[in-house]
C-alpha cells in the first residue's frame, strides 16, 4: 500500500487521508453509539470496516505523520470532520430510545393526555405541587426518532406552559405499546 501511495502526488495522499479519516472516524462515531444501546452486532460490524480502514490506510502514513506537517494538517482536518460527521449522522437517524418528563398544570395536562391517547402514547400522570400549584408529571418513553416532533407537538398545544426534560434510555421492559 505504501507503495502505491509514494507513486501519488503528495496532495492526493493528503486527500486520501483525510478522507479515510472522515470516514473512520465517522464510523468509530455510529459504532459508539450502538455500543451504547445495545447494538452489539451492529457495533461489531462497524468495529470490523473501522479496523479495516485503519489496517490498510491509515497505518501505512502514520510513521510519516511527524515528518509532514501538511499530512498531519489533513490527518487532523479528517478526525475533527469525521467526528462531526458521526455525530450529525447519529442525530439524524435518531438510534435508541427517550424518556420525557412533562411537568404541567391540570388544564395542560388534559391537552397533553388527549394528545397522547389520539396519537397511541402510552404515559404515566402522577399528580404533585409545583413551587406554587399543583401540578402532574407526565412520563413518556418512545423512540428517540419521535421525542423532537412529540416535544414540539405538546409544546404548541399548550402554549408553552409546559416544563419538559427529555434523557435517554438504555434499558426498558414491558409498557404500553414498548415491550422489547
Amino acid at each position: 500500500m505504501s507503495e502505491i501511495l509514494n507513486s501519488l502526488h503528495p496532495i492526493v495522499v493528503c486527500l486520501i487521508v483525510c478522507f479515510a479519516k472522515i470516514i473512520e472516524i465517522t464510523i468509530q462515531s455510529l459504532k459508539t453509539c450502538m455500543m451504547v444501546r445495545g447494538q452489539r452486532l451492529k457495533a461489531a460490524g462497524l468495529g470490523f470496516i473501522e479496523c479495516v480502514i485503519w489496517g490498510v490506510v491509515i497505518s501505512t502514513i502514520i510513521g510519516t505523520l511527524g515528518d509532514n506537517l501538511f499530512l498531519l494538517l489533513f490527518y487532523c482536518i479528517g478526525y475533527a470532520t469525521g467526528l462531526f460527521l458521526g455525530s450529525t449522522i447519529e442525530n439524524k437517524i435518531a438510534l435508541g430510545t427517550s424518556n420525557l418528563e412533562l411537568i404541567a398544570n391540570d388544564e395542560s395536562t388534559e391537552k397533553i393526555t388527549d394528545y397522547l391517547k389520539k396519537n397511541n402514547k402510552g404515559y404515566t400522570v402522577l399528580s404533585g405541587h409545583g413551587s406554587k400549584d399543583k401540578m402532574n408529571m407526565i412520563f413518556i418513553v418512545l423512540p428517540r426518532k419521535e421525542a423532537s416532533k412529540v416535544i414540539k407537538e405538546i409544546r404548541a398545544i399548550c402554549e408553552n406552559k409546559v416544563f419538559v426534560a427529555a434523557s435517554e434510555v438504555s434499558r426498558y421492559a414491558g409498557g404500553y405499546g414498548m415491550v422489547k
